[in-house]
C-alpha cells in the first residue's frame, strides 16, 4: 500500500478503496504537473490561457497597426447595429407628424375644389386639428370670451356622432382618429370667422352671412374628404347636413 492510501485510511477510516488507477494517475500526474509550475517561477503563462476560444483569431497573420486591429468578419457582424441608426425615421416622423401632409391637408380644406387625396385624408394625424382648435380658442379669448371647454366638449362629441354615422353608412368604417383628423382640419375656416370677430362684431346681417358661408365651406371640405377618403360617391349631401350642425354650434360660439 502506498503512502497516499496509508493516510487516507488512517485520516478517514472507512473501508473505501481506489479502484480508478487511471483517474489516481491522471491526479497524480496533474499534481505533478501542478508542483512543475510553482517551482517555475521565472517563467511567464502563454497569453493564450486565459483568452476563451471563440475571442481568438483564426490562423491568419495580422496585418493592422498599432491601436487598430484587424476584426474578423464574426465580429464584424457584432458591430453593425451601429450602422443601424444611420436608417432609423427622423424623430417627427416616429410621433406621426409629418408637415408635408399637414400642408396637403390645409390646402385641401382651404380649396373644397381642389381634387382630395385619399390615402393622405385617411390618417390619423391630429396634429393640425390640436393646433386649429387652440387657435379658436386662442381668438375666442382676445374677444372676451373663454370657451375652451366648450370647444373641446363640443368636438369629442362631435367626433364620437359623426364616427356612428360614417360607420353606419360606409362599408370598410373609419376609425375615430380619422374623423377627429377631418374634423379637425376643416375647423380653419372657423378660425378665420374668429378672427374677424376680433376686429369687429358679427351680430349684424354681414355677420351673420359671413357665418353661413363659412360654415357651408367647412361642411363642404368635410364631407368632400369623407366622400373621397371612404368611397362613398353621392352621398357627400347626406354628410354634408350632420357636419353643418356641429360647425353651426361653433359659429355660434362665435358670433354670439
Amino acid at each position: 500500500m502506498s503512502n497516499f492510501e496509508q493516510f487516507y485510511y488512517d485520516f478517514y477510516q472507512c473501508n473505501y478503496t481506489i479502484d480508478d488507477q487511471e483517474g489516481y494517475n491522471s491526479y497524480g500526474s496533474n499534481e505533478n504537473l501542478c508542483g512543475s509550475r510553482k517551482s517555475q517561477t521565472g517563467e511567464q503563462l502563454p497569453a493564450s490561457a486565459f483568452i476563451p476560444s471563440e475571442m481568438l483569431l483564426s490562423s491568419q497573420s495580422y496585418t493592422g497597426q498599432i491601436l487598430q486591429p484587424m476584426y474578423s468578419p464574426d465580429t464584424l457582424s457584432h458591430l453593425s447595429y451601429a450602422d443601424g441608426f444611420d436608417e432609423e425615421p427622423p424623430l417627427l416622423e416616429e410621433l406621426g407628424i409629418n408637415f408635408e401632409h399637414i400642408w396637403q391637408k390645409t390646402l385641401t380644406v382651404l380649396n373644397p375644389m381642389k381634387p382630395t387625396d385619399g390615402s393622405i385624408m385617411n390618417e390619423t394625424d391630429l396634429t393640425g386639428p390640436v393646433v386649429f382648435c387652440l387657435a379658436l380658442g386662442g381668438t375666442l379669448l382676445l374677444t372676451g370670451k373663454v370657451h375652451f371647454g366648450y370647444v373641446y366638449g363640443m368636438s369629442a362629441i362631435g367626433c364620437l356622432a359623426m364616427h356612428a354615422l360614417l360607420n353606419l353608412m360606409s362599408v370598410p368604417g373609419v376609425s375615430h382618429g380619422c374623423v377627429a383628423s377631418v374634423l379637425g382640419y376643416c375647423l380653419l375656416p372657423m378660425v378665420i370667422l374668429s378672427s374677424t370677430a376680433v376686429v369687429f362684431s358679427l351680430q349684424g346681417i354681414l355677420g351673420i352671412s359671413l357665418a353661413l358661408f363659412i360654415i357651408g365651406w367647412c361642411s363642404l371640405s368635410a364631407s368632400k374628404i369623407f366622400t373621397s377618403a371612404l368611397a362613398m360617391d353621392g352621398q357627400q349631401l347626406l354628410i354634408a347636413y350632420p357636419c353643418a350642425l356641429l360647425y353651426g354650434l361653433f359659429a355660434l360660439l362665435t358670433v354670439f
